[in-house]
């Protein structure tokens, strides 16, 4: 059958958000897509898949699948599309799906293109190209076409369908069992990821130091976000690179997001400039980011955040 292959990666029995926004792309640019689900006892999980656009998931559930390692995937994915004969196979931006495609891209001689932000049922996409400024028409001289779609480029569409869940075949090459995964350190970064959170509250240098990222914090549980950071203040150790936002970081699109304390350069703002609502807070009145946000408060952080905190808290009464 030819058709399209979208490679759902999962977190703690759930489905990722990156993953089912590039399903729901998929099935409104070309139909009937199909999704492919890989871990340890992920049937379940994998059938929530039809709500979100599949109307057939592959599920390949097996004992050697249960860590994160990609070359068991590849091989999984890799017959799969040999087997079906899907002519597309698309890709969330993260760090396992990236090998994965990369893999499955060598082992079938296919095209990758990187860095998506639209594709068409005609096989071209479409990819930002000099920070942002620019679009690129991309296309493949052959299928299948393998392609791993900007992070939060698309947002999941929950419907009522279901998906014929099918079993995918496991069989494994020698060398993908040589890695073996002996600990998995638990993320960073506290509250929500910022990849999934509908609010954001970043910080940048204008925090004048690490101890004052507790003013995010705060304000993003009392908005019930998740925080971030710019490069630079990762760069100096102030926060973990899990909730870098940028260019290098990670790209974001919540319906909120309050930079605090950011100047704007253009590398972090083609990580955010994808947002619903964009409020800036900074001492100065010059500063890049006032050029592109919604709404601008130019005045010392350091009062203004906590009393936006308890604002907060006293109109949701927390």
């Amino acid at each position: 059958m030819a058709g399209t292959l979208v490679f759902l990666e999962h977190h703690e029995g759930e489905l990722t958000k990156g993953s089912l926004g590039v399903l729901g792309k998929a099935a409104q640019v070309f139909g009937d897509v199909a999704g492919v689900v890989a871990g340890s006892r992920v049937r379940e999980t994998a059938s929530r898949a039809g709500t979100f656009g599949a109307s057939v998931v592959w599920v390949a559930d097996d004992e050697r699948l249960a860590a994160p390692l990609p070359q068991p995937r590849v091989d999984v994915v890799a017959k799969l599309v040999r087997d079906e004969g899907f002519e597309n196979v698309l890709f969330a931006q993260s760090v396992l799906a990236a090998d994965v495609a990369a893999g499955v891209a060598m082992r079938l001689g296919a095209g990758l293109n990187w860095d998506l932000v639209e594709l068409s049922s005609d096989g071209v996409g479409t990819s930002p190209a000099l920070a942002d400024s620019v679009n690129v028409r991309v296309g493949w001289t052959g299928v299948p076409r393998l392609a791993v779609f900007r992070s939060g480029t698309f947002d999941p569409v929950e419907s009522d369908g279901a998906a014929d869940v099918r079993d995918a075949a496991v069989e494994l090459e020698d060398f993908s069992e040589l890695a073996v995964m002996v600990e998995q350190a638990h993320a960073e970064q506290q509250g929500p990821s910022i990849e999934d959170a509908d609010v954001i509250v970043a910080g940048g240098r204008g925090l004048g130091g690490p101890e004052n990222f507790s003013l995010c914090e705060e304000l993003a549980k009392a908005l019930g976000g998740a925080v971030g950071a710019t490069r630079a203040v990762v760069d100096a150790g102030w926060y973990p690179y899990s909730a870098q936002v940028g260019q290098t970081g990670k790209t974001v699109s919540p319906k909120l997001y309050v930079a605090v304390g950011i100047s704007g350069a253009i590398q972090h703002k083609v990580g955010m400039q994808g947002s619903g609502v964009i409020v800036a807070i900074n001492k100065d009145r010059n500063a890049p980011i006032f050029e592109f946000a919604d709404l601008g408060v130019v005045g010392d952080l350091h009062t203004i955040v906590p009393q936006l905190t308890e604002l907060v808290r006293a109109r949701r009464g927390t």
